[in-house]
């Protein structure tokens, strides 16, 4: 007992110990963040390899980023577009947060010195086709993968060292399509969707992109923001998002992609679920039957009546011994015959089972057997008083069964 205390009261001081690194963890970060105090800062990088997990985005797809509870990934589309751009670009450095970009190559080809400062402030740049169109889901696949090719061209000429592109993609729109992913997949890019959107691409006011960022967080706890750094509404919302964020507890992760010199971050499967399943949680439907590949197609060949008819010693106890032992003694037995079964109309035991009397019945059995002497109206007449002498003499006897036996008499006599 002395001992289980010691380690209870151990293990105590490490949940405490860790709860306290996890609550000070802010102020870990914002001292990383020089000149801003009060900064939220990025907690840490996840290094993901686009092969292992090809699909993100719980939006669109069943995987997402593996990111522990009350963990954000702030990622932004469209850009760069200059006067709005740079102005999401300052407002992350003075949070010392890092996000992820996807870039559309003309915006790229237009403006390369913004690409170039978004891989400067330490950020990742991905791609998101090259004029944006809205009907990927639609388009022949050639159509499809120059728009890929162009974004991806245009985006890694725009920077001074084309190793920092990361492979990753969002299709414009969400216009998701088999052929489109299987050609980023083939080609080792990661397809990103998110898990929640601000709508801050619709006319809408600041407060309200604030609002849906927040709101759609709060509802599922973590996961992927999909915001757009083209859009004024979006640098207006952005410094109230990030100080709500601090405020409620959450924490900015920065997402790249596993090189040789930097391996995946170790996870497990069921942690690129949003809410991984729990024993106490049941299971909405069954899960997927895998199609199998057979080693041999040839099946065995079916019992014969030999198999069917096995002797008894060597069939399976699948009986109690005592059944067992009853079940081989009644095979050994004939079957009896039906005459056994046969009992004559009209005897005395068909009596005996019907009347409420023994005496009563066996005395009419006897007067039926008696010799009348004449037949017809006469000879029923004495029938009727020989049975009327037999019956019982009491009152409560003759009243409750001479009735019955006598009728049961009179009958038998007509048939015989």
């Amino acid at each position: 007992m002395i001992g289980s205390s010691v380690v209870f009261r151990a293990r105590s001081w490490t949940v405490l110990l860790l709860g306290s690194l996890t609550i000070a963890s802010p102020a870990a970060f914002a001292a990383d963040c020089p000149g801003h105090p009060d900064a939220l800062g990025t907690s840490r990088t996840l290094v993901v390899d686009p092969h292992e997990h090809p699909r993100i985005g719980t939006m669109q797809y069943r995987e997402t980023l593996p990111l522990r509870d009350h963990e954000v990934v702030l990622t932004f589309d469209d850009g760069p577009l200059p006067k709005y751009s740079n102005q999401v670009l300052q407002i992350l450095a003075g949070e010392c947060i890092k996000a992820t970009f996807f870039i559309i190559g003309q915006q790229a080809k237009a403006n390369p010195e913004g690409v170039r400062k978004l891989v400067a402030a330490g950020h990742t740049v991905g791609t998101h086709s090259m004029t944006h169109p809205l009907t990927m889901d639609r388009m022949p696949i050639d159509k499809a993968e120059a728009e890929i090719n162009g974004g991806i061209e245009w985006t890694s000429a725009a920077m001074t060292d084309p190793s920092k592109l990361a492979p990753f993609f969002r299709i414009p729109g969400l216009m998701r399509a088999d052929g489109v992913e299987n050609y980023l997949i083939s080609r080792g890019i990661q397809v990103w969707s998110a898990d929640f959107p601000a709508d801050d691409w619709r006319h809408v006011s600041p407060d309200r992109v604030y609002q849906l960022a927040v709101q759609r967080l709060e509802a599922k706890g973590k996961g992927i923001l999909l915001l757009h750094d083209i859009q004024p509404r979006t640098v207006a919302a952005l410094p109230k998002i990030i100080r709500d964020l601090k405020a409620r507890g959450y924490r900015i992760v920065h997402v790249v992609p596993a090189t040789a010199d930097q391996p995946a971050t170790p996870t497990t499967p069921v942690e690129w679920l949003l809410h991984p399943p729990t024993e106490t949680t049941p299971i909405a439907r069954w899960p997927q039957v895998p199609n199998f590949v057979f080693a041999q197609t040839a099946t065995l060949p079916a019992p014969g009546l030999a198999d069917l008819n096995a002797e008894t010693a060597h069939q399976p106890r699948v009986l109690p011994r005592k059944t067992m032992a009853q079940a081989d003694i009644a095979s050994t037995l004939p079957a009896p015959g039906r005459d056994l079964f046969a009992i004559p109309e009209g005897s005395v035991e068909v009596l005996l089972s019907t009347t409420l009397s023994r005496r009563a019945a066996t005395r009419l059995a006897m007067a039926a057997e008696t010799p009348h002497a004449g037949k017809g109206k006469a000879g029923r007449i004495q029938a009727r008083r020989t049975a009327a002498s037999s019956a019982p003499k009491h009152a409560a006897q003759a009243k409750g069964t001479a009735s019955r036996p006598t009728r049961l008499a009179t009958s038998l006599k007509k048939r015989a």
